[in-house]
């Protein structure tokens, strides 16, 4: 008896490592196992009790830029043209785009993510670019290729095939607070890896017509052009935000700049990553914010809420019921005061399920349950051809 259970212990450690082997090497030879890029990606992340300072900052903000500016790198692009369009003026023609037809395009920064080679950058930095090379801070250089993107909030995913690739840490941006130091890292005007250092300014900006769904970090750390991408990090070097855009009148950093926050960008990355998409809730109305002049010139019943002005035909909104002229309070629960915040709750819900849609309608308060669709895709302007010059 005892030597039958011997043989059955060994049988089952050599079975449970070979299973261990397989579902590390070959996890798609398992059931329901997939070869997808997701099985391969790992990120560094702050444990708990080290978020919202609880550790205190590291001395002075020196070591935060040490800690993170490794894991942020510059990224150069560029787009061929058609040579069948060359003037006659060759020269003129090479001179711009060189013997391949090929124009520079333009610089930014992207953010290290994963040892795997997976860097989170801007869309517009990489929209339908043919080349594109990213540059590491230790000066080692390689071509990039786009897993994919999301342009509805502007960020990208970027693989690179290299070794011993130092990733950022990953910070909580929801529990960052106004007045807090953060650094800005990045690749301004293409002279190199800068580091600036501001405060947060303000949390939750939207309604600045930049993105689709916008929750932006304002800060006055210095952003220039070629830090889109970049990396904001808190005082102990954590991703705090990937910095997307400036509010500028001369073209350079007037002390207001803006971060996309990293608990979206790990949404993206992970969305992107695992499913080549990032999948949205969508009810196809056309909402618009409810102000006193709205209030007071359709005699309306709410002091708070999102007006719709357009439902789509056939959409899920208008199958459920709703109406134009209705005034959206709450969606799943969950109280909306304007477009902004409307698009992100409905964003957040899963498609095929069913939400209960608060509305004002007159004097009469509906509940309406709504199925909920998945966002179609953003269909891209065609990219303008550049004139020699």
């Amino acid at each position: 008896m005892r030597r039958v259970w011997l043989i059955f212990s060994q049988a089952v450690t050599v079975m449970l490592a070979l299973l261990f082997v397989v579902s590390t090497l070959k996890p798609q030879w398992l059931p329901g196992g997939t070869a997808s890029e997701a099985s391969t990606v790992s990120i560094h992340e702050v444990m708990p009790s080290r978020r919202a300072g609880a550790a205190g900052p590291p001395r002075g903000l020196s070591e935060a830029a040490r800690r993170a500016a490794p894991a942020v790198a510059s990224v150069a692009t560029s787009k061929a043209y058609n040579l069948g369009n060359a003037p006659q003026n060759l020269e003129q023609w090479y001179r711009y785009f060189g013997e391949s037809g090929r124009a520079p395009v333009g610089m930014g920064s992207a953010v290290i993510v994963s040892p795997e080679g997976y860097l989170m950058t801007n869309n517009h930095v990489v929209d339908r670019m043919d080349d594109i090379e990213v540059m590491l801070s230790d000066g080692r250089r390689a071509k990039a290729r786009v897993v994919g993107s999301d342009p509805d909030t502007d960020l990208a995913v970027l693989k690179i095939e290299m070794d011993k690739l130092p990733a950022i840490t990953f910070g909580d941006s929801d529990a960052l607070q106004v007045g807090e130091p953060v650094l800005a890292i990045g690749n301004p005007f293409n002279v190199g890896q800068t580091v600036t250092s501001g405060i947060v300014s303000a949390l939750g900006r939207n309604q600045l017509g930049l993105n689709t769904f916008e929750n932006f970090i304002q800060t006055d750390a210095a952003i220039n052009p070629g830090n889109s991408g970049g990396a904001l990090v808190d005082a102990n070097g954590h991703l705090m935000g990937i910095n997307t855009a400036i509010f500028s009148r001369s073209g350079g950093s007037m002390g207001i700049g803006f971060a996309i926050p990293v608990s979206t960008a790990r949404q993206v990355l992970e969305g992107l990553i695992r499913d080549g998409t990032v999948t949205r809730g969508w009810i196809g109305v056309q909402p618009r914010d409810v102000t006193p002049e709205i209030i007071e010139s359709l005699g309306l019943k709410v002091e708070k809420g999102v007006l719709i002005t357009g439902v789509l035909e056939d959409g899920p909104a208008r199958e459920g019921g709703m109406k134009p002229g209705d005034v959206v309070t709450r969606i799943a629960g969950t109280p909306v005061d304007n477009t902004a915040q409307l698009l992100n709750v409905v964003a957040a819900l899963k498609p095929k399920s069913a939400a209960v849609i608060d509305v004002q309608r007159g004097a009469a308060a509906v509940a309406l349950t709504v199925t909920v669709a998945q966002r179609p895709k953003v269909q891209p302007r065609p990219l303008p051809q550049p004139q020699p010059r």
